[in-house]
């Protein structure tokens, strides 16, 4: 009897120690992990709502350590599936919002003064926009940067809105749940994910190291082709006055 007492008391020890397990990795992935499971299935709703209208915060990033941590036992999986796919309709719907009522360009500006927002991406998201038409909304969906963007130029155009909803929402459904499936997968075995957790954090700073690069190069050239084009005007002009002046000097 003391036996068979026992051995489920241990079970119910182990079951335990690894549903806490995942939220004692070290490391930014560790970091990042405690800031989800703090957050709940709720937060990854925020998370993504924010990743759509800002799009440095990569959902590849967000999407996996949340299934990581529902296959762990730590969030309802399906209630992650579904508030990630709500808060990516409602930051695409903020954009369409954007796009029909304040229009492509005054947004475009506007939101390219935000840190790691590159104008360029948005005319980028345009003309994918114009290229495809409405199957973009849908398309585009699992396209980098395009996929946060898209919406911008739809609701420029107006496009109808129960179409534009129907194509995010099952796109973005497709990405999220593919992504969340993904990390719930490796959730399950995270004693041997919590193995390679230095090698995790690695990818991480890289593509961090990357985002933040690619931003900065790509600045430095507008600036530098801003400057060229500066002394270009200038040097036509003095061109123009030289010889206007010539005559005058005869």
């Amino acid at each position: 009897m003391t036996t068979a007492v026992a051995a489920p008391a241990h079970t119910m020890t182990v079951a335990a120690g690894d549903s806490a397990a995942p939220s004692d990795m070290g490391g930014l992935s560790g970091l990042v992990l405690q800031l989800i499971d703090a957050l709940g299935e709720w937060g990854v709703a925020l998370m993504l709502f924010v990743e759509t209208v800002f799009p440095p915060i990569p959902s590849e990033v967000i999407l996996p350590l949340a299934g990581f941590l529902a296959g762990a036992g730590r969030m309802n999986l399906v209630l992650v599936l579904v508030l990630a796919t709500l808060g990516s309709y409602a930051g695409a719907l903020v954009l369409y919002w954007l796009g029909a009522v304040i229009g492509f360009e005054r947004t475009t500006r506007w939101l390219g003064k935000l840190p790691l927002v590159d104008e360029d991406d948005f005319r980028k998201a345009a003309d994918w926009f114009h290229r495809h038409g409405r199957s973009a909304v849908f398309f585009g969906r699992f396209v980098p940067i395009v996929r946060s963007l898209i919406s911008l130029p739809a609701g420029a155009d107006r496009m109808n809105l129960w179409s534009f909803s129907l194509f995010t929402i099952i796109a973005s459904g497709i990405w999220n749940s593919a992504l969340v499936l993904l990390g719930a997968a490796f959730g399950t075995q995270y004693e041997q994910v919590e193995a390679y957790t230095e090698w995790i954090d690695r990818v991480l700073y890289v593509a961090i190291a990357v985002v933040v690069v690619t931003f900065v190069v790509r600045r430095i050239r507008r600036g530098s082709a801003g400057a060229r084009g500066s002394r270009g005007a200038r040097g036509a002009s003095d061109g123009r006055g030289r010889r206007r002046a010539e005559p005058a000097e005869d």
